[in-house]
């Protein structure tokens, strides 16, 4: 200790060197506790404390426990546990001010509960205790033990250990500040993985036909395993939504999840999206560059139009899913990846193979566990369903009260045969809720597709006269619909007569039983 004399100097140089040096350890400690012991070491090497101690209040056990000491032995620490109001350090957080004890023998509050002063004479030992506070809010206190000496000045003492005391409460504030964000980012990430694997859960993909049951029990098999999955179907019929669904419901569903289209990455640059590429490796390079690879490590990778990859980016590919490691490009060092890896395509790999444009010794490494999702046309009892879906989604983000899609509606759905599957579907219903005028989806408000006989092969075409007998057709199967069969409401709600009513039935060959 650099010995400055008793003069009010020396003492002022102290302090500042004190509050200076705590300051910077607060500031750039990156542990609170640590800092703190840092804190107590600076004052016994530049103010002489014989003992100091941090206690804290824990609001779950309504105890105060030393957190961090100088001068004690870890025992020592652990015997030092008070309640509120319970001796000085007690009565210090209980009131919120300082303490000071010119001589612990003489003060019979003093409990002296961790033994440390048995070694030097009661009479010998001062104690100052301040509370350790920042606003309203008592974090618990600071104590320091002095040789008693009565050119002491208390005052000053009080004052000094009262600053570093609220530059302690900051740091405590703002670490148990960050301490709440970093439990509530937590805790919002697990909730948010939680809804997310209930949204991907195969059990919210809508079918009930035999061929989607097939599917999901695929889906369920492989979940559970680390297997490579191909994933084939039609445009449109789901397979992001498959995959999703595999990866929330397997072991790896709390590591990352990395999408790439391979499709809509250009030549150039899909070796250096999947692997990664060391600053030089080629024009533009001017920095290290992560690749999906990388970013998937222990997680799960989903290559989406997997057969629009070259040649060169597939040998590498085989690479990693064989030796499990890769090198960027333009680099030399070898890392170890651990990546599941689903993928997807539109197109039939086989005639691929053929060409020479996919090669086997992938494909067959990929086609482990396939999995054939069929195209709307192949399960059209699932059609109304996911119309029914479509519209409940699109009538809440549209805010609009839309109840049921018309019969002649329905009709024209199971008639088309849906070239673009599900995905055409949703933008179908998406258009037909946005144009909805009533709570009803009518068939002419269905796209254009849905009703050209040129483009869908659905709806005979004719002209003024068929085309009104049509809407004519529609308005009268709606209202029996409506009507449960019974003509005579039928008529009163279009607004004719039973006798007219019944000719337009029979001469459209209308059944109303069947809407009882």
């Amino acid at each position: 200790m650099t010995d400055f004399g008793n003069s009010d100097l020396a003492r002022k140089v102290q302090e500042l060197t004190l509050l200076y040096e705590s300051s910077q350890i607060l500031v750039s400690a990156s542990d609170p506790k640590e800092a703190l012991v840092s804190i107590l070491d600076a004052m016994h090497s530049t103010m002489g404390m014989e003992r100091g101690t941090i206690t804290l209040f824990d609001p779950i056990t309504q105890e105060l426990v030393i957190e961090v000491a100088h001068g004690l032995t870890d025992e020592e620490r652990r015997k030092g546990q008070y309640h509120l109001g319970e001796g000085i350090t007690g009565k210090v957080v209980e009131s919120g001010k300082p303490i000071i004890v010119p001589k612990v023998e003489e003060e019979p509050l003093f409990l002296n509960r961790t033994g440390a002063r048995k070694s030097i004479s009661k009479d010998d030992i001062s104690f100052i205790c301040v509370p350790v506070r920042a606003g309203a809010l008592t974090y618990g206190a600071l104590s320091v033990d002095r040789l008693f000496s009565e050119e002491v000045s208390f005052e000053e003492d009080i004052r000094l250990l009262t600053i570093l005391a609220f530059n302690v409460a900051q740091a405590l504030r703002i670490s148990r500040m960050m301490e709440d964000e970093k439990n509530q980012l937590k805790h919002e990430n697990r909730s948010l993985k939680e809804k997310l694997k209930e949204r991907y859960s195969f059990h919210k993909i809508i079918g009930k036909s035999n061929k989607m049951k097939e599917v999901f029990e695929m889906i369920e098999q492989v979940s559970a395993s680390d297997a490579t999955v191909l994933i084939r179907g039609e445009s449109g019929t789901g397979k992001e939504l498959v995959a999703n669904a595999i990866n929330y419901n397997s072991m790896r569903s709390e590591e990352a999840f990395v999408k790439v289209n391979c499709a809509a990455l250009p030549e150039t640059l899909i070796e250096s999206e999947l692997f990664g590429h060391e600053r030089g490796a080629f024009t533009g390079a001017l920095k290290q560059r992560i690749g999906k690879f990388e970013r998937a490590h222990k997680g799960t990778l989903f290559l989406d139009e997997i057969s629009t990859l070259d040649l060169s980016a597939q040998a590498k590919l085989l690479r990693v899913l064989q030796e499990k490691e890769l090198e960027r490009v333009g680099g030399s060092k070898v890392i170890r990846v651990d990546v599941r890896i689903i993928a997807a395509t539109n197109k039939p790999l086989e005639k691929a193979l053929e060409e020479g444009s996919f090669r086997e010794d992938l494909y067959y490494r990929l086609n482990i566990f396939q999995i054939y999702l069929p195209p709307l046309r192949e399960k059209k009892t699932d059609i109304l369903l996911l119309a029914d879906y479509f519209m409940e989604r699109y009538s809440r983000k549209y805010g609009k009260e839309i109840r049921r899609i018309s019969t002649p509606a329905i009709d024209m759905l199971m008639r088309y045969h849906w070239p673009g599957n599900v995905r055409e579907l949703e933008n179908c219903i998406e258009r037909a809720v946005l144009i909805c005028t009533d709570h009803v989806v009518h068939s002419y408000q269905l796209p254009p597709t849905l009703q050209t006989a040129e483009i869908s092969n659905t709806v005979p075409s004719g002209n003024l006269k068929t085309s009104v007998e049509a809407f004519e057709k529609d308005l009268i199967m709606d209202a029996l619909k409506s009507a449960r069969g019974n003509i005579a409401e039928t008529a009163r709600r279009l607004g004719v007569s039973e006798r007219i009513m019944g000719l337009r039935i029979k001469k459209f060959q209308i059944k109303p039983k069947q809407y009882r």
